[in-house]
């Protein structure tokens, strides 16, 4: 009994050792950001967030947002708290909320101006607006306007002439790569050469390392990322895991297409559907749609379309609006092609319940020669958008005159 109290006590000093060795690496975040769900917003004052986006050298995201704005409480309740958003706007920005009608964004609209609710503003620790755009965004494209956002920021170049000339501090180049990154610039080969150096790749500065330096799904990175991960979510949080191997197999497939290489699609088909399971259907369709796209393969084109929108989107009317259209651009006068994108743009007008739904629906019908249909469609967009807008309903009354004259 004494010998088996002994080992639980070493078991309990080890352990208690391991933990508090590793808070520090946390950067505070444990009450709210790496095992948080969705943004974790800064509550401190302006100049406080400007001052740790300067430590921490980071843009500074803000909701410029009124407490009776309808598309600001959508964004809150939908957006603000998907995982994924939260993943990937926690690890590059300082997040704030501010209400402009009160308290600290009175102050603030002084100097950034708002006409719209919600406005969204992007701004570097310099006080610049790098990016600002109002309205709704629905998460896949409030992600891409962050990317957009960070790739306006190159800070790589005040890490590169020390680098040049011979300066292999871990911080410094860190901080490169992650710059590098940022940019949208070329980081592998830095990465690897400083990964190399290195005997315990298991510390939690190495292990962070590897996480930012994990770019591509084809890389030596990403096996040391994927091998490591139990560790890496430790430091950063489950979904910020799961969210770089997203990226990094998404880079992987922009490759396949750039080279037309159907073994980089494989790859990244094969290391999502690994490594991130949850994800791996709806990841494969969309890139086999993307790469057969650009590669004039119209037949997997199709294939794949059809299967993505009945497997993955089918109760998604935007998401179905969207890829309807999308084929009939690329394939207009393919049959099958039409057809299919009837089929998906009826569903979307059903499920949606928008006049805008309906009036791609009688659009497309126009297109395939269904005139009789297409005007019975662009009808019944017209007594939804007549409860919309003056506009809407000009709109549909305009498409309704062109079938007539067709």
């Amino acid at each position: 009994m004494k010998k088996l109290l002994h080992h639980y006590r070493a078991f309990t000093a080890v352990l208690f050792f391991l933990l508090f060795s590793l808070l520090p690496a946390f950067g505070g975040r444990m009450s709210g950001g790496a095992f948080a769900q969705g943004i974790d917003f800064f509550h401190g004052s302006w100049e406080e967030a400007l001052e740790l986006a300067r430590q921490q050298e980071k843009i500074i995201f803000v909701d410029a947002y009124a407490v009776w704005c309808g598309p600001c409480k959508r964004m809150a309740k939908t957006v603000f708290t998907d995982p994924e958003v939260g993943a990937f706007y926690n690890q590059h920005f300082i997040n704030m909320k501010l209400d402009m009608e009160q308290g600290e964004g009175l102050k603030f609209r002084q100097k950034y101006p708002v006409s719209a609710f919600p406005t969204l503003f992007y701004i570097d620790y310099t006080g610049e607006v790098i990016q600002q755009v109002k309205g709704f965004q629905k998460s896949d494209a409030f992600i891409a306007l962050g990317e957009k956002a960070l790739s306006k920021v190159d800070r790589s170049k005040q890490y590169a002439e020390a680098y040049e000339k011979g300066n292999r501090d871990p911080e410094l180049i860190y901080k490169y790569v992650k710059a590098l990154n940022q940019a949208g610039k070329p980081s592998l080969k830095i990465a690897n050469d400083y990964l190399r150096s290195q005997t315990d790749l298991t510390t939690p500065f190495n292990l962070r390392f590897i996480y930012e330096a994990t770019t591509e799904a084809d890389s030596r990175i990403f096996d040391l990322f994927v091998q490591h991960r139990d560790r890496i979510a430790f430091l950063v949080g489950g979904n910020e895991v799961n969210e770089r191997i997203y990226k990094a197999c998404s880079r992987t497939v922009e490759k396949a297409i750039a080279f037309r290489s159907e073994d980089l699609l494989k790859e990244a088909k094969a290391k999502m559907k690994k490594y991130y399971p949850q994800k791996a259907k709806a990841f494969g369709l969309k890139a086999d749609m993307d790469f057969y796209k650009a590669t004039g393969d119209e037949k997997r084109y199709l294939k794949a379309s059809k299967k993505y929108a009945k497997h993955i989107i089918w109760e998604d009317a935007s998401a179905l609006d969207a890829l309807a259209k999308t084929i009939a651009v690329y394939l207009p006068h393919d049959a099958k092609a039409m057809k299919l994108a009837l089929k998906i743009s009826a569903r979307s007008a059903e499920i949606g319940e928008s006049y805008m739904y309906y009036y791609t629906y009688a659009n497309l019908l126009l297109q395939a020669g269904l005139k009789d249909k297409a005007l019975e469609t662009a009808q019944q967009a017209l007594k939804m958008a007549e409860e919309i807008s003056p506009n809407a309903k000009a709109m549909v009354e305009a498409l309704i005159r062109k079938i007539h004259n067709s």
